[in-house]
């Protein structure tokens, strides 16, 4: 649409997504000459015809846009024609991401700086590829509108998303969901198809089964601390759009004779995804069975590099040269890892880590779960991490079926008068998310569940696991365990715990064009497509990554997502940020 140069303002939050579609060498051949941040003030200068607004559909951000207009047009005077600021010719464009908003628009009219923008359209960015079997909208704060706010936008998106995928890859025959947000996509989806006739394709299903699932329907496994490798380090230190910062002292050349001087103080930027061969093999381990595995590794390496000894003739010396890359790619990759191991293991075998992983498996196994516990208070009482105390207190109301009255009421209180009164909208919002809520009629069902769902291992496997329980040293994420039942022998063997989880349960089948039905050879896996409503962790992908896996699993996993999320990052956003009054 721009045929000159462009400049392109970005919403920060975007700009991780798109770079994993779009680097900034692709923009640059289509003539993007400069990339800014959005930010209030007057835009940086920039020799552009073109000036192009990349934004999620917020008013917070429109604000932040007008301010942008009004400083760049200079003062007093609107519309398109006066551009009285630096430049009279520049154009301005804006780009809704995923949707326009009708409400935006009105806003940038009140404010006077509508007119400005010649062209006004939206870029549908629904699902975002993050690794081969691993999609995500990235939309933050689905889970907060699906749940607390009544808000379907993100469930639209997610039922476009998979139309769109169905046009790529072809109709889902089979769709299965467990959850009131599954059952309004898989109603969209239906309804999407019936007023577009024309998107029943004839391209042979690559798909055989759709699972949407709540993620209220398992609101345990994202509370719980994760045990793989990748579940770790995103705990620790969050993963953003597949790339990790960490602190760089473990990351500097060690020279002889130097000692710890001139340490680097900017983070270590790496990228996470199979693509790197080391990673993609012990990404999805627990972490106990992942300092054997760089051992291993590092004997292999070595004994690599001791081969150029051996090299003698020409043709013996040019092999070892061409291999010389891989192997100090490898050799790179390892030390790396063996960084981020070390860091992890800091953490992993500190008193604190342990402490708090025992309760939190107490209460996963049943054990005293509806009393107050003696370690959440203390840890109140040296007012340790509050996301750390909510996580827990939720952890024990979800395996509780809801905390008694009274040891509610006394964790409100302790919580209030240790970090400020101004939680106590925090602590409405995770009782209205089913978090940390009253026993309703004095029963407590996740006992049936935890027995008929095996959710918790006594014997778990951490180095050679034989179960998705690996994931978190004993239990099995729910949610992965649907899935896994799902597929063999099928949802009607648990029927009655089943209706014991928030939602309804069904089942829809979409007709095939003659011709398309597919007839499947011996040994041929199912594809099963698991869409995550309301966000994932990495320790479910890495569970259902270990089912795909299975020799005779006879099912490969593909997950969607409407975000990537750990207990830290999911209950901060269900956390009210209160403003401080201006006075």
């Amino acid at each position: 649409r721009c045929p000159f140069p462009q400049a392109i303002v970005w919403d920060e939050y975007l700009t991780g997504p798109f770079g994993l579609i779009a680097q900034y060498s692709l923009l640059k051949e289509h003539e993007v000459e400069k990339m800014f941040t959005l930010k209030p003030g007057r835009l940086p200068p920039a020799d552009v015809k073109n000036i192009i607004f990349f934004v999620r559909p917020k008013l917070e951000l429109m604000d932040i846009i007008t301010d942008n207009g009004t400083q760049d047009r200079g003062q007093g005077s609107s519309g398109r024609g006066g551009h009285r600021g630096r430049s009279p010719q520049r154009d301005f464009h804006i780009l809704f991401v995923p949707r326009r908003s009708l409400l935006c628009e009105q806003w940038l009219k009140e404010q006077g700086v509508l007119g400005s923008f010649i062209h006004r359209e939206q870029y549908s960015l629904d699902l975002i590829p993050f690794d081969g079997d691993l999609l995500s909208m990235e939309s933050e704060s689905a889970f907060k509108e699906c749940y607390l706010e009544s808000d379907q936008t993100s469930l639209y998106h997610a039922a476009k998303g998979l139309m769109t995928l169905q046009a790529l890859y072809g109709t889902i025959p089979q769709i299965f969901g467990k959850g009131d947000c599954a059952r309004h996509v898989a109603n969209m989806m239906i309804r999407m198809k019936r007023e577009f006739p024309g998107s029943q394709n004839s391209i042979f299903p690559v798909f055989d089964t759709l699972l949407l699932l709540d993620r209220n329907v398992d609101l345990l496994t994202p509370l719980a601390t994760q045990l793989t490798y990748e579940g770790l380090i995103d705990e620790i230190y969050g993963i953003q759009n597949t790339y990790v910062k960490l602190p760089p002292e473990k990351f500097a050349p060690k020279k002889q004779g130097e000692g710890g001087k001139d340490l680097p103080t900017e983070p270590k930027k790496l990228q996470l995804n199979s693509a790197e061969e080391l990673y993609a093999e012990i990404r999805d381990k627990n972490f106990n069975a992942v300092g054997s595995v760089l051992s291993k590794k590092a004997k292999i390496i070595s004994a690599a590099f001791e081969e150029r000894h051996h090299a003698k003739t020409v043709g013996e010396i040019k092999q070892f040269v061409s291999q010389l890359p891989h192997m100090q790619a490898a050799r790179s990759s390892l030390a790396n890892h063996t960084s981020i191991a070390e860091l992890i293991k800091d953490i992993t075998t500190s008193e604190d880590f342990f402490d708090n992983l025992t309760v939190e498996q107490e209460f996963m196994s049943g054990i005293d779960t509806d009393k107050v516990n003696n370690y959440i208070e203390d840890c109140i009482a040296q007012k340790h991490p509050l996301i750390k105390i909510l996580r827990l207190v939720c952890l024990q109301s979800v395996c509780n079926s809801g905390l008694k009255q009274k040891v509610l009421d006394h964790y409100k209180r302790e919580i209030l008068q240790t970090y400020g009164y101004e939680h106590i909208l925090t602590l409405n919002n995770l009782e209205k998310a089913g978090l940390l809520k009253p026993q309703t009629g004095g029963r407590n069902n996740y006992p049936t569940i935890r027995k008929t769902l095996r959710l918790w291992m006594d014997d778990v496997n951490e180095q050679n696991p034989n179960d998705i329980s690996y994931v978190y040293s004993g239990y099995a994420p729910l949610s992965v365990r649907l899935a896994q039942l799902l597929a063999r022998p099928g949802w009607r063997s648990i029927e009655e715990v089943l209706k014991m989880l928030p939602g309804p349960h069904f089942e829809e089948r979409q007709q095939l064009p003659t011709g398309l039905q597919k007839k499947r050879q011996h040994g041929e896996n199912r594809v099963t497509l698991v869409f995550f409503l309301g966000g994932v962790t990495y320790a479910e992908i890495a569970a259902l990554r270990f089912l795909s896996q299975m020799e005779d699993g006879g099912t490969e996993y593909v997950i969607a997502t409407t975000k990537l999320i750990n207990g830290t990052t999911w209950i901060k956003s269900l956390m009210e940020k209160l403003e401080p009054a201006p006075f």
